[in-house]
């Protein structure tokens, strides 16, 4: 799967630049959270002191904010999912090939797959660029 920056995630990784000085191209929205994705040593600089960039770049652009590191293999992708759903915990996550099985209660459960599958589909999409993963479920 090919990653394909819109001319909105440009803007959004343009206005990252300028508050943090960390330059990033991976951007992307999950459950209406903009997510950068920033190398790990870069990450604590990212947030700033006392959460000052996040809240700034959340201000700015109107929604929540949250800055995950670069992952590097599929022996991430648990801290990757946990970051990018939190508050929403799930028990665990298994790797099967190129499929992904998330496990958690079905308060979770019903976070995870969203209305009409969305954050599900939004999920596919996010994991498909990261990691290669073709299929999540929730159980």
């Amino acid at each position: 799967m090919v990653k394909v920056l819109d001319m909105q995630f440009i803007r959004y990784a343009n206005l990252f630049n300028n508050v943090t000085r960390i330059r990033t191209n991976h951007c992307f929205e999950y459950n209406s959270t903009i997510i950068f994705v920033v190398p790990r040593q870069f990450v604590t600089k990212a947030i700033g002191p006392n959460n000052i960039n996040l809240e700034k770049l959340s201000n700015i652009i109107g929604k929540k904010v949250k800055i995950a590191s670069i992952p590097n293999g599929k022996e991430d992708l648990e801290r990757f999912v946990s970051i990018i759903t939190r508050p929403i915990r799930f028990k665990s996550i298994e790797i099967r090939d190129d499929e992904v099985i998330i496990s958690a209660n079905i308060q979770s459960k019903a976070s995870l797959i969203g209305k009409n599958k969305i954050r599900l589909d939004e999920m596919e999409n996010i994991l498909g660029q990261y990691f290669g993963i073709r299929k999540v479920r929730v159980k």
